[in-house]
């Protein structure tokens, strides 16, 4: 019994004397970790605070300049015995009175482009928004063919009425 109790207390020893390293190593790489996130911390900081802490000495101010064009109504492609209109009034955003300049000299391309692309449509093409943001979209590319190397920033709708 003697050597059964020595060979428990030499086991339990050796267990003892295992684990002991082993949470020794997890603790330095907690504590190592902990460090290293508390010096990145430190470090960001530093440089966010003496780097990019100085206010812009010049904020730029962009002035976009607006352009109406004359009002438009087109026939639109007849499905039906009726015929339908489409009556537009559209504004140009532009950046600067340079892009107007052009357009103002490409006026008669510009009005050809939008009453050949409106002729094309049917009511059924504009029902909602997203029939409006496509006819946007290809308005504001044909505008920008038209006027190249010049371009516009948006077309804007101030009316669209369908009868």
């Amino acid at each position: 019994m003697a050597e059964a109790a020595l060979a428990d207390d030499l086991a339990d020893e050796g267990e003892g004397k295992k684990t002991a390293p082993e949470k020794s190593k997890k603790k330095l790489f907690l504590y190592g970790g902990a460090g290293l996130g508390v010096l990145l911390l430190l470090i960001g900081g530093y440089f966010m605070f003496f780097s990019g802490g100085k206010p812009a000495d010049k904020v730029e101010v962009v002035k976009l300049v607006y352009f109406d064009l004359p009002e438009m109504t087109v026939n639109l492609a007849a499905t039906s015995e009726r015929p339908q209109y489409l009556r537009v009034k559209v504004t140009l955003e532009m950046a600067d009175s340079k892009t107007q300049d052009a357009v103002k000299t490409a006026m008669p391309r510009v009005v050809d482009a939008f009453q050949v692309h409106l002729r094309e449509l049917r009511a059924v093409d504009l029902e909602g928004s997203a029939g409006l943001y496509r006819l946007r979209e290809e308005l504001m590319r044909r505008i920008n063919v038209a006027i190249t190397p010049a371009k516009i920033r948006a077309v804007l709708f101030k009316e669209v009425v369908v009868q």
